[in-house]
Order: C-alpha cells, then structure tokens, then sequence
C-alpha cells in the first residue's frame, strides 16, 4: 500500500509552528481559527485567503496579523487593500495569488478552498514540501494521482481533515497493510436518509442544509443529502490509502459517533469515535504528530444509548454508484463527476433544479464527456471546464 503520508520531524515547543489557511472563511477555516485562538503563541500565520468575504477575511487579518491576506475576487482587491491600510498586512487578490500564498514557506498549510478552485493552490503548497491539511476533496477526487505523484517527489505530508478520512488515519496500521482486510467510511445518511423519493422530489435547498448532525457550509450539506459526499471520500481514500474501491466499504450510521473504522483479516475492526465536531479532526492535524485539547463536547456513550447502522440505499441515494463507477472508467471520469455535481448543486441551491435531478444531470454529463488519462493540471483543468460546459448544455435542455 502506498501512502502520502509520511512523518513529521520534532519540532521545539518554545518555537511557534508557522500556518497558512487556504480558505479561512469558510467552515473549517473558522474552526482552525478558533483552535489557533485557543493556544496563544503556538501558531504564527503566514497568510489567510478568502473566495468573496472581504469583511471576515479582514476581521480575521486584523487579529492574527498574518503576513498576507488574499481575496480570490479581484473585483473585491480594493475593498480589501482600503480595509488593511494600518495592519501591517498586505493584501493581493486572483488566482495567481492565492497560488502565492499556498507556496509560501510554512510548516503546515490548512487546504480549505471548496470546490475545483482549491486544486492550484493546494498543489503549490505541496510542492512546497510543507505538511498539508487536506480538506479540500476536490483535490484528490479530479487529481489524485498526479497529487499523490507531487507529494512524494517534494517530501510534503499529507494529512486528511475530513472526519471519515482522518478517523482511518488514526485507526489504520500503515506499516502493516497486508493485515488489512478492508477500510469502512460511515455516513450520517443526512436529512432525508428515511425519506421516499417522491417526498425527495420536493426537498428544497433550505432542508437540504440543514443537516442533522454536522456544521457544515452549504454545498457539502447538500453533498451530504445525495450522498455524494460519500462518493467522492471513496475516491479521495482510494488515492489516501492506496486501497481498490472494493475494499473500501460505506456504512449508514445515523448518530455520527463511529466516524469510520479499519476492518483487519484476524476479524478486528478499530474504529475511531467522538462527538460530531469538525475541531477534533483539525486539531488532529494541527498539532500532528502531537495532540492538543480542542473545545468540543466530550464524549458520552451512556447518554446516547445507542449505536445503530445500515448499508446504504442504492435507488435512492444514486451518487455513490456514480461515483464508485467514476473509479471504474478512465481517469477523467471523477473529473466530470465532480465538475458535474458542482454545477448541479450550485443550480439546486439557486432553485432551478430539483434535488432528484441532481444525480441524473451528473450521470447525463458522465455519458456525454469523452473519457482520457490526463497527465497535468491543465489538462485536469480542461476537462473539468468541459465538463461544466456539457452539464450546463444539458441543463439548458432540461428547460
């Protein structure tokens, strides 16, 4: 089995671990800033990026006071740069930047952009040989190979922020894999997990974020409800922990406490739990190859009483299938999947698509793109735009 992930040298606790947060407005950027609030003196940043929120972007530069804040909508450069003036802070905005301020020498760089968007950056931060907390699955899911190439030829580390990802990190035996019998990735189910599909057919973008269990951004919520999240942490733990697809099995466990487990060949399964709080796998990660507190609910197995499970439900829920047959196909396919299902979900949450429709327009868009075997980002790039091109052609037709 071949892993990215590889160990971190010892650091002196006197001397502050330099950060940048790719993303530091989003979800888990938050929550990475609240743990670095919460250890004055551990963490000294580098830089903070943001998509479009100049106001919590420079909330954020004014009090930790990194080197460079960047703004990925040029349009909102000048708002940005006005607000910095007295900080001490400098401030850059595009593509090109962000880019910038992923290669900047770190220790760790928190990979935090949702979608297509985080692939460049991410990758620069790799090759700046730095250990790189994986949140972004975009990453993996449309690069993973060539992610995985760069990782190892620049010496960085790899570590998966996701709950599912980072539970096997914990629980999995790298330095035997031949007693792994397979990896299981459970699943909350989210908010429609007992619904029938024509009460599905009405699911409206409101109920769809609103999942039961997690504090999540609007998109992965949504991915949560098609089960697609669920899909594309397949093809992110295929590149993770260099396990086939048929080895990696998905349990629905509705109570979020199992995050996931390793099954072993002598009948073992290990499996890490804790309350559903996206701190835990951060801090993990933050401190990594040590731990720190984090402020999240203790775990009390006595007062939930139970922990219940079920395999998923292929008709309803038709995104894992798509994704497990995107592994199946040329190396392209997760491309158009995720190109897809972000174009899907986009338009879902503007209302002009309904939540069943979602699947179907992502299989539609898989049929429709020819297959190939990219070998570099461009190419990566490429096909993902061709691939929302081709979904937003079918959605025209849909009317």
């Amino acid at each position: 089995m071949a892993t990215p992930i590889t160990k971190a040298e010892a650091r002196p606790a006197e001397v502050p671990r330099q950060v940048t947060i790719l993303g530091s407005t989003g979800s888990v950027g938050c929550s990475t800033i609240d743990l670095i609030r919460r250890a004055p003196g551990a963490y000294a940043v580098e830089a903070l990026t943001a998509h479009r929120n100049v106001e919590q972007l420079l909330a954020q530069a004014w009090e930790l006071r990194p080197k460079l804040a960047v703004i990925a909508d040029v349009g909102r450069y000048e708002a940005l740069k006005q607000g910095l003036e007295g900080s001490g802070v400098a401030a850059a905005a595009g593509l090109e930047a962000l880019v910038e301020a992923a290669r900047r020498p770190v220790d760790w760089v928190m990979a935090a952009i949702v979608g297509a968007a985080g692939l460049a950056p991410t990758l620069s931060a790799v090759r700046s040989g730095c250990v790189v907390a994986l949140a972004n699955k975009e990453t993996l899911v449309c690069a993973g190979n060539l992610m995985i190439s760069e990782v190892v030829s620049h010496g960085a580390t790899l570590l998966p922020v996701d709950s599912e990802h980072n539970a096997i990190f914990q629980v999995l035996d790298q330095e035997r894999p031949e007693g792994v019998d397979h990896l299981i990735l459970t699943a909350s189910g989210g908010p429609f997990r007992t619904h029938s599909r024509d009460a599905m057919a009405e699911v409206t973008p409101e109920q769809a974020v609103a999942h039961p269990n997690w504090d999540m951004g609007a998109k992965i919520s949504v991915d949560s409800a098609t089960m697609m999240n669920k899909g594309l942490e397949v093809i992110e733990a295929c590149h993770l922990f260099g396990f086939a697809e048929a080895r990696i099995k998905v349990l629905v466990h509705p109570q979020s406490v199992i995050h996931s487990a390793v099954a072993y060949i002598d009948g073992s399964v290990l499996a890490q739990m804790g309350s559903p709080d996206m701190r835990t796998p951060i801090a993990h990660t933050l401190a990594w190859p040590a731990r720190i507190a984090a402020p999240v609910e203790p775990l009390d197995l006595a007062a939930i009483g139970e922990l219940t499970f079920e395999t998923p439900d292929p008709e309803r829920f038709p995104a894992l299938r798509l994704a497990r047959e995107s592994l199946q196909g040329e190396a392209s396919l997760p491309i158009v999947l995720n190109a897809a299902n972000e174009v899907a979900v986009e338009t879902f949450l503007s209302g002009d698509l309904g939540f069943l429709k979602i699947a179907e327009l992502v299989e539609r868009t898989m049929n429709r793109v020819p297959g190939c075997d990219p070998a570099s980002l461009d190419e990566v790039i490429e096909i993902d735009g061709e691939a929302r091109r081709a979904a937003n052609d079918i959605l025209r037709a849909l009317g």
